[in-house]
């Protein structure tokens, strides 16, 4: 188990580095040139806020935080798809 003084000195550096991270992805979301651009960028959006609510459950000690993680992951997932055929509905005409 990891002592508790080394998650709250990791821990808030890890935090700034993926809101720094997700400031970036939320330029391509809104600059994208391609739209394939702008769900790679909510992808990564949606991930990095999965791995900020799984830093949160380790620093509060909590699992409680974990759980939002598992609806976040699904609705990417369904977006993904929903793009994808959106595109491929596309190409046939």
């Amino acid at each position: 188990m990891v002592s508790v003084d080394v998650l709250g000195f990791v821990l808030p550096g890890a935090f700034i580095l993926y809101t720094v991270a997700m400031l970036i992805y939320s330029y391509r979301v809104f600059k994208g040139p391609t739209l394939p651009d702008m769900v790679l960028a909510i992808d990564t959006l949606v991930v990095d806020l999965i791995v900020i609510f799984m830093l949160l459950s380790l620093y509060y000690l909590t699992p409680y935080l974990a759980i939002g993680a598992i609806p976040l992951a699904a609705w990417v997932f369904l977006l993904d798809i929903y793009v994808a055929k959106y595109l491929l509905r596309g190409k046939r005409k």
